[in-house]
């Protein structure tokens, strides 16, 4: 049968027109079916090894209907419902976001959901049975006419396959129909049998389709060119991956998910010098590494001098773009420290004392605040890029920031900044707005702290939210500055308290995410995040006229991969549910026994 249906595919291959894209020889089909790619990439992102199910990570933003996703209705094209809008999506360029980012537990636990609710909803849906067997021509035409829609009968059949993991070989005796009955086979269900086959693990038929197409085309679709990769790094042919890779490289920037295909197919083969030399060039294209990519490294390169520096080196790369490894790779990495046959390393697993001690050594972790140097940096990208940026006066007028800025500057420096509208809005009973305020006002003045409180004019109106007794009082307490109504007060927030120097600290809850997106790079931004973490006080819990007010407990310590030459302290991530500005708790601690 194999035999038949590859002469058959070839056949039918000779159907396809070129035309010219983006000034690239491709088939018109390819053209037509580039609106998958979105779909294609996110099915082959799928780990190259079966040992390691992890999702593909950098593909969790992209909306279900950029997968191509059906919304309801069934995949026979049953009536009750909208059909598919294949034509929604079109070529990206891979994400650069790192997998190890605080929340991507979260996210792939969510779009894990959504995937299975996705694969029930093809293969369980009432009405919807797929064959149990390989069909003839004759048993797949009555069938087909028994539907009531027909128009895309043959991709809601491999759809479910798919789906369902259903039998190839039916797969295959529904391309047999399909040629048979029109002479042709439309690209897009050729792909979606490539995608079967590929994550079925079916790589001789994946090597016989890939066979075809480079007979035929060219040049090969991207979204088709990455389930090759992952598909070729299986096997021993997985050099000619390379040979795709650079192909893609012509088009766009390939996925961190390409990269580590063929690194760990290298490694696997022992060719090292192959890997590290994709490994560099993934950082040099400002790409992060998934996990498996480092716990390959990691697991698969016996220890020598020359790799263990360059293994080290990854951990610093994990310092410097602040990336938590989750606790697989963390358990990899302190197998790796432990089996260095010249050195007495040992790991444990702790925690961190409020102090910034570690509970297993002892060791006092690096500090939260800033140097002179790096608070300089901070200051002057956040003044150019923030308060000066090209979006601040749809935000303020010029007359109102250069009055703050006298204001500013005949005031002494401020030990607190306060966002008074944030502040006051965090009790949920609307009408002691301006009791909450002073009460947080007072607290800080009670300490000796020189206050600055930022709000906006309409709180100096006499109303249910704002007494005006409560607002005198608070005047007397601290400094203020009252914005127009229409103002933000974040940019304000950010050049008192940065203008005041390093000590001072700020009061809100807002997590400043929309400022820190208009900083110039990523290093800008993690000191803005630790700048942030070390200096912004949340109140904690209610608020009441009497009570003692309270701050959440804020870091003294940096939570980042650290070493002190006999030690290493790495955060990983062991939480299935942590938010992005959130930061892990628990560390691996690493200490090397003399």
């Amino acid at each position: 049968m194999r035999l038949n249906f590859i002469l058959k595919l070839k056949a039918c291959s000779a159907n396809f027109s070129i035309v010219l894209y983006n000034g690239t020889i491709i088939n018109r089909e390819t053209y037509l079916a580039s609106r998958l790619y979105s779909n294609v990439r996110c099915f082959s992102s799928k780990e190259t090894f079966p040992k390691a199910k992890v999702i593909d990570k950098t593909q969790i933003k992209e909306s279900e209907k950029q997968r191509g996703y059906r919304t309801d209705r069934n995949i026979f094209g049953k009536k009750g419902g909208q059909d598919r809008n294949w034509g929604a999506t079109s070529l990206q360029k891979s994400s650069s976001k790192s997998v190890f980012a605080a929340g991507t537990a979260k996210r792939a636990a969510e779009f894990s959901n959504r995937k299975t609710a996705i694969q029930r909803d093809y293969t369980e849906r009432e009405n919807i049975k797929l064959p149990e067997r390989p069909l003839s021509v004759a048993e797949w035409r009555e069938l087909k006419e028994s539907m009531v829609d027909v128009k895309r009968f043959e991709m809601g059949i491999m759809l479910g396959l798919f789906y369902s993991g259903g039998d190839l070989n039916i797969a295959k005796s529904l391309l047999t129909f399909v040629v048979t009955e029109t002479g042709t086979l439309p690209y897009e269900l050729m792909l979606r049998y490539l995608m079967l086959c590929v994550t079925g693990g079916h790589d001789s038929e994946v090597f016989d389709i890939y066979d075809i197409m480079r007979a035929t085309f060219p040049s090969l679709e991207p979204g088709t060119s990455c389930l090759f990769i992952k598909s070729f790094c299986r096997t021993e042919r997985w050099r000619e991956a390379l040979v795709i890779l650079q192909e893609i490289k012509k088009v766009f920037t390939p996925s961190p998910r390409n990269y580590g295909d063929i690194i760990s197919a290298a490694v696997q083969h022992n060719d090292l010098t192959t890997a590290w030399a994709l490994h560099d060039e993934l950082i040099e294209r400002g790409l992060s590494p998934h996990a498996e990519t480092w716990e390959v490294l990691f697991t698969g390169i016996m220890p020598q001098f020359d790799h263990e520096q360059r293994l080290v080196g990854l951990l610093h790369n994990m310092r410097d773009n602040q990336i938590y490894p989750q606790k697989n790779l963390a358990t990899t990495i302190k197998t790796w420290f432990e089996s260095l046959d010249d050195q007495k390393w040992e790991g444990k697993w702790t925690s961190v004392t409020p102090k910034g001690m570690c509970r297993c050594c002892g060791t006092e972790l690096e500090s939260i605040q800033l140097t002179a140097e790096e608070y300089q940096q901070l200051k002057d990208k956040v003044m150019v890029n923030v308060i000066q940026g090209q979006d601040v006066f749809q935000k303020t007028t010029p007359e109102e920031l250069e009055r703050f800025k006298a204001f500013v500057k005949r005031t002494p420096a401020f030990d607190v900044v306060v966002d008074g509208l944030n502040v006051a809005n965090a009790n949920k009973d609307k009408s002691k707005c301006s009791e909450t305020l002073l009460a947080v006002v007072s607290e800080l003045a009670l300490q000796g702290l020189t206050v600055l409180v930022l709000g906006r004019k309409h709180m100096l109106w006499p109303s249910r939210s704002w007494d005006s007794s409560n607002m005198n009082l608070l005047q007397q307490k601290a400094y203020c500055f009252f914005t127009e109504n229409i103002s933000e007060d974040d940019p304000f927030l950010l050049y008192a308290a940065l203008h005041s120097g390093n000590h001072c600290q700020f009061v809100s809850r807002d997590l400043m995410r929309d400022h820190k997106a208009c900083l110039p790079d990523g290093a800008t931004k993690r000191l803005f995040f630790k700048w942030q973490r070390g200096h912004q006080l949340v109140v904690d819990d209610h608020v009441e006229a009497g009570r003692k007010v309270c701050f959440l407990v804020r870091l003294v310590y940096d939570t980042i991969v650290q070493t002190s030459g006999d030690s290493w302290h790495i955060p990983y991530d062991d939480s299935q549910d942590r938010s992005t500005y959130e930061v892990p708790q628990e560390w691996l601690c690493l200490t090397n026994r003399h």
